[in-house]
């Protein structure tokens, strides 16, 4: 929910829950309140109480954004509603802010219930990271000899980011925010988002994302899992807007995958079922298969041994329904590094097409705010001092980014 409609909506329900007290006041005789000229007895007295104890609760949760606001907001509009009808001439003026309440409830369902592409996130994620560190081999950290097979650019840059000496990273949890547009004449969107990787023999990609088309909240959700891959859109997070599935979308998300490998976990590449070509000291060619795609991409690399630009020919564009994919050239410069707990990492940088018809073009644009990687536990460590470091280290400190290029 936009932050202006939050606070909106949470505000009138706080009022509407203290106006409530009025028949409070009236049931239990405290004193008269002349904008209540309907009798209201003890046991009404009461109900109004409850109304509005849960009226102001479901706004605060509101305002406060707890998980599980909406049903107290669903009960609250209907316990309100319901104390309303009893004075129906006196008191029918609050049904708008009922009706508001009930809406935003709905939403929240829509948005955050069992049902909600979020839940589905989460419900994801936990099963692949499980899976992930269940599958982890105990190799210990990266090491300058696991970086001999790279190409020289490919090696320096692992070197550059922190890779060497630092356990072996499995999977990472992000949290990123940017702006994101349809097309070159389309207005920016602002979106936040919060995406899990997993690799290892099954990888995988999972990315949420909540935005606004044309100031209506919007879902996303990413789900690259097993060997198929989807991409789902719906708007106020109840309409179904787009379900796009099948080959084209496996192999788009397949490019996605590769790249969220270089530019977030480049400490991964060094187990990753990856072919590398070396071009020359600042390029080399990436081909990367998962079920059953093969994929390629060049990547860039500057004097400070920085990957700076990543360009596949084998991404494909959705159309704005999902329903078809064409292929262009996409590219990923990145344009800003920042230290996140001992790695370095791309933490800004742009979504760019390259349509054959025209000039290319930004449609996104992406900052890492905080990232968690998932690493497999050394297991000589644990073998050589059982006693002391019995249980492996699965994640690091959740490190915020710094905002800013």
């Amino acid at each position: 929910m936009r932050a202006f409609l939050r606070w909106a909506i949470g505000l009138v329900a706080i009022v509407h829950g203290l106006i409530h007290l009025l028949g409070v006041v009236e049931g239990f005789g405290w004193a008269e309140s002349a904008a209540l000229t309907e009798p209201i007895g003890t046991t009404l007295g009461v109900a109004w109480l409850v109304a509005s104890v849960l009226v102001v609760t479901a706004g605060a949760l509101l305002l406060a954004r707890v998980r599980g606001w909406w049903v107290v907001a669903a009960i609250a509009a209907v316990v309100s509603q319901a104390v309303i009808v009893t004075s129906w001439s006196d008191a029918k003026a609050g049904t708008v802010a009922n009706l508001a309440l009930a809406a935003a409830a709905v939403y929240g369902f829509g948005s955050q219930g069992p049902t909600s592409f979020r839940a589905r996130f989460r419900r994801l994620a936990r099963q692949a990271t499980t899976a992930a560190s269940c599958t982890a081999s105990g190799r210990g950290p990266v090491t300058d000899e696991d970086l001999a097979r790279l190409p020289t650019p490919v090696a320096a840059y692992l070197r550059a980011v922190g890779a060497v000496g630092r356990p072996r990273v499995i999977g990472f949890r992000a949290d990123i925010s940017g702006r994101i547009r349809s097309g070159p004449d389309q207005p920016w969107m602002r979106w936040v988002g919060e995406q899990v990787n997993t690799f290892g023999p099954a990888p995988g990609r999972l990315f949420h994302m909540d935005a606004a088309m044309k100031g209506i909240p919007a879902d996303v959700l990413h789900a690259y899992v097993g060997p198929g891959a989807s991409m789902q859109v719906r708007l106020a997070s109840l309409i179904p807007m787009v379900h796009a599935t099948g080959p084209e979308m496996d192999r788009a998300e397949t490019v996605t995958l590769l790249n969220d490998l270089c530019v977030l976990a480049p400490a991964a590449l060094v187990d990753a079922p990856v072919e590398w070509t070396p071009i020359d000291d600042h390029h080399a060619r990436a081909t990367y298969t998962n079920a059953g795609h093969t994929v390629s991409a060049v990547l860039t690399f500057d004097d400070t041994d920085e990957l700076v630009d990543f360009v596949s020919d084998d991404r494909l564009r959705a159309s704005p329904d999902g329903r078809t994919f064409t292929r262009q050239r996409w590219s990923t410069p990145i344009t800003g590094y920042r230290d996140v707990g001992g790695r370095r990492l791309g933490a800004v940088g742009h979504a760019r097409w390259h349509p054959d018809d025209g000039p290319a073009f930004d449609y996104l644009e992406f900052h890492t705010d905080g990232i968690t990687y998932l690493e497999a536990p050394d297991e000589r460590r644990r073998v050589a001092d059982p006693p002391h470091d019995a249980t492996p280290r699965d994640h690091t400190d959740v490190v915020p980014v710094e905002r800013g290029r």
